[in-house]
């Protein structure tokens, strides 16, 4: 065995069918994939944002749409949410463990697409 490579077992009723409809992963991947849940933890990916400094880096994303994101994404442990005691409430959100380990060849890949466009002047 190479040095520092640990190889597990795992059992295969611990595995997930990833191909089967009613796969929990599959849903996670859903919402990881959609068309804003991307964009919410690339914009995370630098630091925490409140609800409203997220929605303007996103630019298009609707409220109601940040919103049904945000909840996904948090109720599948990707983004954690804190509501500070305030007077409107300020709700702050970030990348848990799991979303920056999700999050970061999200951003790579972006940057991947972005450098191997053409400058947008010359379109």
């Amino acid at each position: 065995m190479a040095e520092g490579v640990q190889l597990t077992q795992v059992d295969s009723g611990a595995r997930y069918e990833v191909f089967h409809t009613d796969c929990p992963a599959r849903d996670v991947v859903g919402h990881v994939t959609s068309r804003w849940g991307i964009w919410v933890l690339i914009s995370l990916q630098g630091n925490d944002l409140r609800f409203y400094e997220l929605r303007e880096s996103i630019q298009g994303v609707s409220e109601k749409m940040l919103a049904q994101s945000l909840r996904a994404l948090v109720a599948d442990g990707l983004v954690w949410r804190r509501v500070e005691p305030a007077t409107p409430p300020q709700v702050t959100y970030g990348l848990t463990e799991f979303g920056r380990e999700v999050g970061e060849p999200l951003t790579e890949l972006f940057g991947r697409i972005t450098r191997r466009l053409s400058p947008r002047d010359a379109r």
